[in-house]
């Protein structure tokens, strides 16, 4: 059986229909030469020119046979059923079931507790090392510590740790890091282009590193799209407190909160929390973007979707496939460094049909400046 090292970035080759021709309002009027500035909405920059048509960066297919495999995965608070961040690890193992003949018989999910100790995720792993489960996956930098101990009690055994890292780790231990802010930094480009107030809100789940990453690539996309829009930021809790990841009725609060000072858009990066951001968004009948996983088609969130405009695609879904894949096949220096725009490591979607052409088109040309290195997008926030 074959895998391919990432999903390849597809070279888009945009029309003259789609050069610069001023603001992509859905409703507003164009100015080729000094942004658009409709009567509600935002004030934007000149469009900028097209993507052009490039080489791909895909890899050769890699003979991978994933039938001997008994696969562990360690869910964050959530677990299967987010419609998050463990969603899409789950689809990257049931994607390994399905193409690469991992046996489902053979696999084992484990899920994490609000507020748990670190022993307990001691535990989780050790039961999973010990059951013979080879690799294992922790989802979730909260696993970082934990993995890097139980790796080195079973040093013939592979781990992997989404969104980890710890120095000195074991060689067994295999970080799978994303480029968050770079997907951020496209979301928040189409708010910039949706929102008619030109407040935008954006809800972290915990004020960590890790999602300030996500506030701080969304910011810069909005700014450089329109430098005089607001965005307004809130986190659930703060670092040392997980449950801001899986508590939608604070999810709901906080984007409530968002949205009284004036937000039409409001991005989350929350987790299983964002459902109360969603619901928030519907109750005030405003737009919403989503995160991880195209959330327009998760069932768990159906009843919102008529709100969700695009959602950042964080590919967990991407990167545990092709971690477990590289296991199969004995060849983890295939791996990237970071799953980034280049390896379609993270990207928007465009399900429900809210993202016309003339949006996407903008969001496409700053794509290809990203990836050409053109615009470098910060990973922290301004302030």
């Amino acid at each position: 059986m074959r895998f391919k090292r990432g999903v390849a970035v597809t070279a888009i080759a945009l029309t003259s229909v789609l050069s610069v021709v001023g603001c992509a309002k859905d409703s507003g009027s164009s100015n080729g030469s000094g942004g658009g500035n409709n009567a509600a909405g935002c004030k934007t920059v000149d469009k900028p020119a097209a993507a052009s048509a490039g080489t791909t960066t895909s890899e050769a297919a890699t003979e991978a046979d994933g039938s001997a495999l008994k696969v562990g995965l360690a869910f964050d608070i959530g677990g299967r059923g987010d419609a998050s961040f463990n969603d899409s690890a789950a689809a990257g193992l049931d994607q390994a079931i399905a193409e690469i003949g991992v046996k489902k018989e053979n696999t084992k999910e484990l899920t994490a507790t609000d507020q748990e100790s670190e022993d307990a995720k001691l535990t989780r792993l050790r039961q999973l090392a010990q059951e013979g489960h080879n690799p294992i996956v922790s989802v979730g930098f909260a696993y970082s510590d934990a993995t890097a101990k139980i790796a080195a009690e079973f040093p013939n055994t592979q781990f992997a740790v989404v969104d980890g890292f710890v120095e000195n780790a074991p060689a067994n231990v295999t970080f799978l890091g994303f480029a968050e802010h770079e997907g951020s930094f496209l979301v928040g480009v189409i708010a910039a282009l949706k929102s008619e107030s030109c407040t935008i809100g954006f809800v972290g789940g915990v004020n960590v590193p890790l999602i300030q990453k996500f506030q701080a690539g969304f910011e810069q996309g909005v700014k450089t799209v329109a430098p005089d829009a607001e965005v307004v930021s809130k986190y659930i809790t703060e670092a040392g407190d997980l449950t801001g990841f899986a508590d939608a009725p604070k999810g709901q609060v906080a984007a409530k909160g968002l949205i009284d000072q004036g937000a039409d858009v409001v991005y989350h990066a929350a987790g299983a929390s964002g459902k109360g951001v969603f619901a928030a968004a519907k109750e005030a009948n405003v737009m919403a973007i989503g995160v991880d996983s195209d959330q327009y088609n998760q069932k768990t969130v159906a009843e919102y979707k008529d709100v969700i405009i695009t959602s950042m695609l964080k590919r967990v879904d991407v990167a545990v496939f092709d971690y477990i894949a590289a296991v199969a096949a004995n060849d983890l220096a295939s791996l990237p460094p970071v799953f980034d725009l280049k390896v379609d490591g993270v990207g928007y979607s465009t399900s429900g049909g809210k993202i016309d052409d003339e949006t996407k088109s903008w969001a496409e040309a700053y794509k290809q400046q990203i990836i050409e290195g053109e615009i470098e997008v910060s990973d922290a926030p301004s302030s």
